[in-house]
């Protein structure tokens, strides 16, 4: 174990983390110049068209100081073999965007040491804030290094000062690099192997493993993302599940270099890949405890990871209701290798079937839509986002529901509870005024102000975690001319003063239209939603009323027009009496129409609505 080596990386979003790895794998030889390509590691083309990274992904190098082959590192099966010092780095690329914190904080757990990637033009953003301080309470071991040098506003000394004062860093463990061109890449190799500490554990004690991610193949069944704690394990080993209590039998194991590659055994301190003989991913869930069967009774097992739990919540539904099967499927299968997703079946007058889904967050929302549409060839419509809300009722029970069609009357409602969030916004200081006024906009409550330096500061507000699913994010963009950096931690359910907001249509309510709004701004968001739905609406064959209401209270409405037809049009001449006849059927059969008659809200209206 005392030439193993295990690191993540981490950064705020697009410091540069997937391109360092890259460099990382080419100079270790683990990947060929042949087999090159930007982003190696984001094995979905969406994470490269985006240039983000979504998934972690781990990866195994094998390094020797001092031995080089044409400015590749000497590649081995196995390093014992070799005649100088080698070591086995263990890899983890991480996400960076707030959205997937908990693929960060799982990655933390399996590893000694990060890499602290930072935008040498940038510096410190909020997220990098966030990461390094779930690092630190890991206890794990911190590398600072500065990409991007290479670019013209890059300042590599003022953003080494930012680091040293707010992580009490040291001048000379600064690192600095070019990970696009490969410049100083070779010293984070070093710094890799002389600071971060082998890891701990009883190589010859009963074996432990730490699943850290999961996913399963139709042909192979469940694979696991392991760390290996204590003990090996080997091929045709019979293990279990202990959170599930589930005997499986070991077909495979071996690491990821960075394809998958088989292995006879996986010793204590490893990173690698256990497939076992399960055909249920829910069997073999995040954070649990790999142990032998015959060992279960013996062992104790790790500390794991907190639950993960949805908490942005939105209608999915297919545009054509024969799409149905195909959605239900296509959800399942993304489920299979997202534990962050949840969903559970949703009927809609206005849409037909579909599925309530929850989610981490806007852009998992969106990741998620988009891979629907492009890997199932769907056509979807997506309500608008919401939160989950506690209601205590007058009868003292409490329900949980992040469906507004799900709330019940307002007479027997006691309490309205929201999520809140603590958000930590990084900005310059010469924007601290705009931005302060606009959290004032959106009921923040002002908690801290502090300086990293004379440039940038960081502020702190208590927010309803609704106001993050409308404009919220445009907005800071927009106020901050760009520069505003965001994180943001639950904090846990407050009252709110929260009304539902009813959408009728012809004195129908459309639930899937209706959404939770603060009570003073129910009025407003009345007359922006039924001036929008009158515009999206296309006219019919009867008059068409658009209410917005609270409980019988009518707060704004909008009326589309009837389409005209001229019945008298064919007559010329004779007896008015005719006509008076004409115009008086008509007037009776639209009467009819709007009584009979339902209102045809085509799927496009729905997502014309979300747009801002």
């Amino acid at each position: 174990m005392k030439n193993i080596r295990n690191f993540c990386i981490i950064a705020h979003i697009d410091h540069g983390k997937s391109t360092l790895a890259d460099r990382l794998l080419e100079l270790t030889g683990t990947v060929s110049k042949r087999e090159m390509k930007e982003q190696v590691l984001d094995s979905m083309d969406l994470e490269r068209e985006r240039g983000i990274t979504i998934k972690l992904q781990p990866a195994r190098m094998l390094y020797a100081i001092g031995i080089q082959d044409s400015g590749f590192r000497i590649q081995e099966e196995s390093p014992k073999i070799l005649n100088h010092e080698s070591y086995i780095l263990n890899l983890i690329d991480t996400p960076g965007h707030v959205d997937f914190g908990y693929e960060v904080s799982r990655s933390l757990a399996a590893v000694e040491g990060a890499l602290l990637v930072v935008d040498a033009a940038q510096g410190i953003q909020a997220q990098t804030l966030a990461v390094a301080e779930q690092a630190q309470k890991q206890g794990l071991t911190l590398i600072p290094v500065i990409n991007k040098i290479d670019l013209p506003a890059a300042d590599r000394e003022k953003v080494a000062g930012e680091l040293i004062n707010t992580f009490g860093f040291k001048k000379e463990e600064m690192i600095y690099v070019s990970a696009k061109t490969g410049e100083g890449v070779e010293e984070v190799l070093e710094a890799i192997v002389e600071r971060i500490s082998a890891p701990k554990g009883n190589e010859n004690g009963a074996p432990r493993a730490l699943i850290f991610d999961s996913k399963y193949d139709p042909y192979r069944g469940v694979i696991t993302y392991v760390r290996i704690f204590d003990g090996a394990f080997h091929n045709k080993d019979v293990a279990t599940m202990m959170a599930a209590d589930k005997k499986a039998e070991v077909l495979e194991i071996g690491y990821f270099m960075p394809k998958m590659q088989r292995a006879e055994v996986l010793q204590c301190g490893e990173i690698g890949y256990i497939v076992t003989s399960l055909k249920d991913i829910s069997l073999a869930s995040v954070g649990d405890t790999i142990a032998l069967e015959k060992d279960k009774m013996l062992v104790v097992a790790l500390e794991g990871y907190q639950k993960i739990k949805p908490t942005v919540f939105a209608g999915v539904y297919p545009a054509d209701s024969d799409d149905y099967g195909k959605l239900r499927d296509g959800i399942a299968k993304l489920k299979m290798n997202d534990a962050a997703l949840s969903f559970t079946p949703e009927k809609s007058p206005a849409l037909g079937l579909g599925f309530r889904c929850g989610f981490l967050g806007m852009l998992h929302l969106d990741i998620v839509k988009e891979r629907l549409e492009r890997e199932f060839s769907l056509e979807l419509v997506v309500t608008s986002p919401t939160v989950g809300y506690e209601i205590i009722k007058t009868s003292q029970e409490m329900i949980y529901t992040s469906n507004p069609g799900e709330f019940p009357d307002p007479s027997a409602i006691a309490e309205i509870r929201e999520p809140w969030v603590l958000t930590e916004i990084l900005l310059p200081k010469t924007q601290v005024g705009n931005v302060m006024e606009m959290l004032g906009r959106y009921r923040g409550i002002y908690k801290d102000v502090s300086y990293l330096d004379e440039t940038k500061a960081l502020i702190k507000y208590e927010l309803p975690l609704a106001v993050m699913v409308k404009d919220f994010y445009d907005d800071l963009k927009s106020v901050s001319s760009g520069y505003a950096s965001l994180n943001y931690d639950h904090i846990g359910m407050r009252y709110g003063d929260l009304v539902k907001l009813d959408i009728m249509l012809a004195g129908e309510k459309v639930d899937t239209l209706s959404r939770i709004v603060e009570k003073n701004e129910a009025q407003q968001e009345g007359n922006v939603v039924t001036k929008k739905l009158k515009d999206l609406i296309p006219r019919q064959m009867f008059e068409i009323a658009i209410q917005a209401s609270v409980g019988s209270r009518v707060l704004a409405r909008e009326t589309i027009s009837a389409m005209k037809k001229d019945v008298t049009g064919y007559l010329y001449g004779g007896d008015r009496t005719r006509k008076d006849k004409l115009l008086k059927k008509q007037k009776a059969g639209k009467k009819k129409m709007k009584a009979l008659g339902r209102v045809n809200v085509p799927p496009s209206v729905f997502l014309d609505l979300m747009k801002k």
